[in-house]
C-alpha cells in the first residue's frame, strides 16, 4: 500500500509575497484612501481595507480548494491549493496583528484572537500538513460575513459626521446582525460539533497529534463563543436604540 507524504513546496514564496501585498494595501489605505479621516478612525479603516482584500477572496479561494480535492475529509492531507489559501490567511493575520500591536497594543482580546488563529493556521500548514479541509471550512464560515462586517464597520465609524454613512449603518445593521447570528450562532457550532466528534473518535490521531486538534477545538470554540457574545451585545444595543427612538417620537 502506497504511503502518502505531505504535499510541500521546495520553497515558501507565497507567505512573504502575500504579506507584502497586505502591507502595501494597508499603506495605500492609510496614506491615500483615508488621509482625511480622523486619527481615531484612520487605522481602523485601513485595517478594514486589508480585511476586505482578504475576506471575500479567501472565501472563494478556500471554497475552490475544498471542492477541488476529491479526497477531502477531516484527516485528509493538505493539497497545494489548500496550503496557498492558508498562506494567504496567515499573511493577512500577521499584517493585522502588526496593526493592533502598533495602534491598539492594549486591545488584548483582538491580539489574543489573532495569535490563536495564527496558531491554528500555522500548525495546519507547517506542522501536521493535514486538516486543511476542516480549517478552510471554518475560514469560509468566518469570512462569508466579512464584506458586510467591514462595510458596517466603516459606516459605523463615520455615522456621526456623515449622513450617507448613517443611512448605510441603519440600513445594513439588521440584515448584517441576522446573517452573522445565523452563521456564527448556528452554522459554526454545527460544523464544530461534527469536527470535534470526528477528532474525539481518534480517527485522525495518526496524522494530527491529539495536542494539535485539541488546541484547534479549544481555539475555535472560544472564537465562536466570543462572536456570539459580540453579536448578542450588538442586538441589545440595537434594541435599545430602536426603543429609544420610538419613545422619543411618542414624547415629541
Amino acid at each position: 500500500m502506497e504511503t502518502l507524504t505531505p504535499i510541500q513546496s521546495p520553497s515558501i514564496p507565497n507567505l512573504p509575497l502575500f504579506f507584502l501585498m497586505f502591507l502595501i494595501i494597508y499603506l495605500i489605505a492609510y496614506f491615500i484612501i483615508f488621509p482625511n479621516w480622523s486619527p481615531k478612525f484612520r487605522p481602523e479603516a485601513s485595517s478594514c481595507a486589508i480585511s476586505l482584500a482578504h475576506g471575500t477572496p479567501a472565501l472563494f479561494l478556500a471554497s475552490r480548494a475544498i471542492f477541488s480535492d476529491p479526497n477531502r475529509g477531516f484527516a485528509s492531507i493538505n493539497t497545494n491549493s489548500q496550503n496557498s489559501v492558508l498562506d494567504y490567511s496567515i499573511a493577512y493575520f500577521l499584517m493585522d496583528l502588526c496593526h493592533y500591536l502598533i495602534f491598539y497594543p492594549s486591545d488584548l482580546l483582538f491580539i489574543g484572537h489573532h495569535l490563536a488563529t495564527l496558531f491554528v493556521f500555522v500548525t495546519c500548514r507547517y506542522v501536521v500538513f493535514h486538516g486543511g479541509y476542516a480549517i478552510l471550512i471554518l475560514l469560509v464560515l468566518a469570512e462569508v460575513t466579512s464584506f458586510c462586517q467591514n462595510t458596517w464597520t466603516l459606516a459605523s465609524a463615520r455615522r456621526g459626521d456623515s449622513r450617507v454613512a448613517k443611512r448605510v449603518y441603519d440600513f445594513l445593521s439588521p440584515p448584517f446582525y441576522a446573517f452573522y447570528s445565523v452563521v456564527r450562532g448556528l452554522a459554526g457550532p454545527m460544523f464544530m460539533y461534527e469536527m470535534s466528534k470526528f477528532y474525539w473518535s481518534g480517527a485522525a490521531d495518526d496524522v494530527i497529534p491529539r495536542w494539535v486538534w485539541v488546541s484547534w477545538v479549544i481555539v475555535v470554540v472560544m472564537a465562536i463563543s466570543v462572536s456570539i457574545l459580540w453579536i448578542s451585545n450588538l442586538w441589545v444595543e440595537f434594541y435599545r436604540e430602536r426603543t429609544g427612538t420610538i419613545l422619543t417620537k411618542k414624547v415629541s
